[in-house]
């Protein structure tokens, strides 16, 4: 294989620099368009409950790619090919079970955060350990991950200096998140999504015409680099973890996370809803394309450069894109970050504003509500700020532990979701108890593979924890929650029928007679028929379209 001459850094262009404040323009003009229309806290907090299929779904797909996938799937396609593409197009999947299992309950609940519904359909010390829990992630996984990916690509790229481009990045985003809510954040993320898919396919289509075409590039890398189904024994992605234990983790992250549920909460009706999920589920099988393929050509073109994996996509812009094409991956990269972090910010002064101040102040006004939540969102900046010193410390290693900690936080919450919904019988005490066995489940495996990063012998239990596949890992907890959730609420008394109505699927048609939590909100309204065969249609068609990948890339 001959290496290409490569490039470590270059001078952006004038064009580059233009594309690049052209897309800053767009971004604040949208969010402070928002700014002047939003008034009470659902026009803040949920974008007025009006919010289409095209908008919902272009949100949920950039709200979910930022920077650390541009880094960590283009990185892990050049040293192991496509298998960590399984997790995009198993969100596809979750993505159908989020619109089709989930939404009707959320939104005929009348919800604005996941920890309501988990307050209602459990208990008030179920919905604060999900809203603190969730919070904590945002602080010390999201942010933090998504500024060192930024900041590992823009330095590598542009030589851009680490402390300027983290402060304006996360400055520039807490502007337009603060001023226009949900509403802003949302129509900006649409923006991001069609800049963020022209950039990286462009890349992608640049670097397969090098290569000489996909033909010849399964024959520049080894063969198992284009073979998804990895045996049982496969240390990183053993077809049963993938299957029956990323799962678990899709649940969570795509059925139960306030950053992604709130954009399905804002629709207009069931029927836009459902729509919207299926619209990002077509659009969560190009990354595998133009993430992860770009990885494998990176390796197979810069073999030396992408010995630290972190550089495989850098290096692509680097030495492939003309002028004027680097300033509109750049301006995709800025897009993938920016999007994901006004996400995390406003979904956690959400969940800031209704979980925690909204209970201490019940008589709070609309107003003092979006205010607080502006002061909450500025706070998640600040928060976002304190952590620039500190990105340069974080190491590849690291960088994968932050990811993990989702990982172990995820089984108990995704065991309360879906058991909840689907049997009546279990209470406030066992999901409680299996939220906190789960917790302590997660901290014993997270601490124990620290320490033996550090060099600790360890021996018995925790040893066989540790050398568990995480994905294995993932279904022992999400096992073990589970049973403790149904052994205590068996050994607990039965909840009230009457306060689970609409909140279980033998309950779904029960009258509510509970009080709503925001007062007379506007509900969604329900899916109509043509909606629905309309969403049944292309649900089969993205059905078939993964297994079909799936079923070629065997």
């Amino acid at each position: 294989m001959t290496q290409l001459a490569t490039v470590t850094h270059r001078n952006l262009a004038t064009i580059d620099l233009v594309i690049i404040g052209v897309y800053f323009l767009v971004v604040f003009a949208i969010g402070f368009y928002f700014a002047r229309k939003e008034r009470t806290s659902t026009d803040y907090f949920l974008a007025s409950r009006d919010i289409g299929w095209f908008f919902i779904g272009a949100s949920l797909f950039v709200s979910n790619i930022s920077t650390e996938h541009f880094i960590g799937l283009s990185g892990t396609g050049a040293s192991s090919g496509l298998a960590v593409g399984h997790f995009e197009w198993l969100a596809c999947l979750i993505l159908l079970i989020l619109g089709w299992v989930f939404v009707p309950f959320y939104l005929r609940s009348n919800v604005f955060t996941m920890p309501e519904f988990l307050e209602r359909r459990f208990n008030r010390q179920c919905a604060v350990y999900l809203a603190a829990i969730s919070i904590i992630a945002y602080i010390f996984t999201k942010i933090s991950v998504q500024l060192y990916a930024a900041s590992v690509v823009l330095e590598r790229v542009a030589g851009w200096s680490l402390w300027k481009t983290a402060v304006v990045l996360v400055i520039a985003t807490g502007i337009y998140t603060i001023a226009g809510g949900l509403a802003a954040v949302i129509y900006t993320d649409t923006v991001q999504t069609l800049i963020l898919i022209t950039g990286a396919v462009a890349l992608t289509l640049i670097g397969l015409h090098r290569v000489g075409g996909l033909e010849h590039l399964r024959t520049m890398v080894p063969a198992s680099y284009f073979h998804m189904i990895k045996p049982v024994s496969d240390p990183s992605f053993p077809w049963t973890g993938i299957f029956f234990g990323a799962p678990i983790l899709g649940i969570w992250y795509w059925c139960t996370d306030q950053v992604i549920v709130q954009r399905v909460l804002s629709a207009r009706d069931e029927g836009h809803a459902k729509a919207g999920t299926i619209f990002a589920g077509f659009l969560k099988i190009l990354p595998v394309f133009m993430l992860v393929l770009p990885g494998i050509i990176a390796f197979a073109l810069f073999p030396d450069q992408v010995r630290k994996p972190d550089f495989a996509y850098p290096t692509l812009v680097l030495n492939l894109l003309p002028v004027g094409l680097v300033g509109l991956v750049m301006a995709a990269l800025l897009a993938a970050v920016m999007g994901a972090m006004s996400s995390v910010f406003n979904s956690a002064s959400t969940l800031v504003t209704l979980d925690f101040y909204k209970k201490l102040r019940p008589e709070a006004s609309e107003n003092q509500l979006v205010t607080f939540g502006r002061i909450a969102t500025g706070a998640m900046v600040l928060l976002g700020l304190l952590w620039v010193p500190f990105i340069h410390l974080i190491s590849s290693q690291l960088y994968i532990y932050l990811q993990s900690v989702q990982a172990y936080i995820s089984p108990p919450i995704a065991s309360c979701f879906v058991l909840g919904i689907l049997w009546p019988r279990l209470n406030g005490s066992g999901a409680i108890s299996s939220l906190l066995t789960g917790f302590v489940l997660g901290a014993v495996r997270f601490v124990a593979e620290l320490a033996a990063a550090q060099g600790v012998q360890l021996s018995g239990l925790l040893a066989w924890l540790v050398k568990m596949n995480f994905l294995h890992y993932a279904i022992f907890m999400f096992v073990i929650c589970s049973l403790v959730l149904v052994a205590v609420s068996l050994m607990t008394p039965a909840p009230e029928r009457r306060k689970l109505a609409g909140l279980t699927f033998a309950t779904v048609d029960d009258k509510m007679d509970t009080i709503p939590l925001h007062g007379a909100v506007r509900k969604p309204a329900k899916e109509t028929p043509t909606e629905n065969i309309i969403n049944v249609v292309f649900s089969l068609a993205l059905l078939a379209t993964v297994v079909g990948l799936w079923i070629y890339f065997r």
